[in-house]
């Protein structure tokens, strides 16, 4: 693997040169509203260490070019993993093909010259050799067994990759890229009296290895994925009511991003197909709830210099107050929208077109305590983490899993309870927060989101949240 990479690669490496392919690039776009030249070459490993073995490794290079054409409300695209000036002279003529079809939309987008420096052009896969990866990995599995008598099965999963990536618009327009991401994630199950019962853990962000790597760092990871899986084994089935809730920080923002975030991407908006649809300056949450979207912080998973056509990133207010302020915005929707585009245009890999998706997506720290709300509840549920969920874009209904939850009684949390479950409108939930805590922290940069079958790093977070009458879907008989 070439350590060294830079953009002039792109084109030496394919006896070509950068000039010749930006002269064509601005001829095949002439005449339409916008468009791209989006080139990539991505390295990557995965390695799964199981049952105290290599259970799985991977290692992966992929290459290719899309080129994008924007007119009006379509867009045509080719892509191709030979990059050559052949090649690209066949995908100008598909991608062209939609010239006599469509209209174009004339409306100027402001431009901003932002140059970001949000994380090392690190090459993260050659940090550590492979047999020393799984020195790690073996470590972490006799240190989580040592811990527990109950320990079934350990897994660690290890995954880096570095992207480079070269945008080349029409006019001498380009921009260059090298992402770097590593994840560490650690699952446990613990088999006790006949039950099971797991719990896992991740943790990764922009950058290299050494960071994940440290001893400190996955064994306070092991510790509290063993504490979690013991409690999850003494807990009961979860009751099945309306109950004020609080929400935990960090993790829990998945909420926001489901059941909110989503719903405030630019297509939808432009579509009427989100709740959130013409709710623009009107009051869409409580007072105080203030949620951004911010792909502008150092090292973090959801974070990019710019997005998948050259924007920028940037920290975007969606709700400020309650009040909806703004949507994210891919190039295309907001020519549309006649509005800005805000550094959201993103895309899995060449082989796709960019659309309006989320990047760190987070609300605000407010001025209460997680105490002072539990202490505030005679009846209600604690939720500090959450498994997963789905949502409804267009009504915003959702459904959450809780990875863990107790009682509230009286002020106190009580029993840990399982199998609980999130059900409600993000539209109405948003309108019910009672309390914002002033703890908010993002989660620990394992975030993946998907959307029309394209997967994307993301971050989120919140503070802890006081919400009243939410309903929870449980499993006690």
């Amino acid at each position: 693997m070439n350590n060294k990479m830079n953009e002039n690669n792109f084109f030496t490496n394919n006896n070509w040169n950068k000039t010749s392919c930006q002269n064509l690039v601005t001829k095949i776009l002439d005449g339409f509203d916008d468009g791209e030249l989006y080139l990539q070459e991505s390295y990557s490993e995965n390695l799964v260490f199981d049952d105290r073995k290599v259970h799985n490794s991977s290692f992966d290079i992929t290459k290719g070019f899309g080129l994008r054409g924007v007119l009006g409300e379509v867009a045509s695209y080719a892509h191709a993993t030979d990059f050559s000036e052949q090649a690209l002279k066949k995908a100008g003529e598909v991608v062209s093909s939609i010239k006599k079809l469509a209209k174009p939309v004339h409306f100027d987008l402001e431009h901003s010259n932002i140059k970001h420096d949000l994380y090392p052009s690190i090459n993260p896969i050659e940090e550590f050799s492979f047999q020393e990866k799984i020195e790690i990995a073996k470590m972490i599995d006799e240190y989580i067994r040592s811990k527990n008598s109950f320990v079934k099965q350990v897994t660690v999963r290890i995954s880096g990759s570095r992207s480079l990536v070269q945008i080349i618009k029409a006019h001498n327009e380009s921009c260059f890229d090298i992402r770097p991401m590593v994840q560490l994630v650690i699952s446990v199950t613990l088999e006790k009296d006949g039950k099971l019962e797991s719990s896992g853990e991740g943790r990764g962000y922009r950058g290299g290895y050494k960071t994940l790597f440290t001893t400190k760092n996955w064994q306070i990871m092991a510790d509290d994925i063993i504490e979690t899986a013991m409690i999850k084994l003494g807990a009961s089935p979860s009751p099945a009511g309306e109950y004020t809730i609080v929400l935990g920080a960090g993790n829990p923002g998945v909420l926001l991003h489901e059941a909110v975030g989503h719903g405030l991407e630019g297509d939808f908006n432009r579509k009427k197909t989100s709740a959130f649809s013409e709710m623009m300056d009107k009051q869409v949450a409580s007072k105080g709830v203030t949620i951004i979207d911010d792909g502008t912080i150092p090292g973090h998973r959801g974070s990019i210099n710019f997005d998948d056509e050259g924007t920028p990133t940037a920290k975007n207010t969606l709700i400020k107050d309650g009040i909806l302020v703004g949507y994210m915005q891919d190039r295309m929707n907001a020519r549309l929208m006649k509005s800005k585009p805000t550094g959201n245009g993103r895309r899995q890999s060449y082989a796709h077109q960019p659309m309006p998706r989320m990047t760190n997506t987070y609300m605000l720290s407010g001025n209460a305590s997680q105490a002072d709300m539990i202490s505030s509840i005679k009846n209600g549920v604690f939720l500090p983490k959450f498994a997963g969920g789905q949502v409804d874009i267009t009504s915003g209904k959702f459904v959450f899993n809780a990875n863990l939850a107790y009682l509230i009684e009286d002020g106190k949390i009580t029993s840990p309870i399982k199998g609980a479950t999130l059900i409600g409108s993000g539209p109405d939930v948003m309108k019910k927060i009672r309390a914002i805590g002033d703890d908010m922290c993002l989660d620990k940069g394992t975030g993946v989101c998907g959307k029309e079958g394209q997967s994307v790093p993301v971050g989120l977070g919140q503070p802890s949240l006081l919400i009243d009458k939410v309903t929870i879907g449980g499993t006690k008989l």
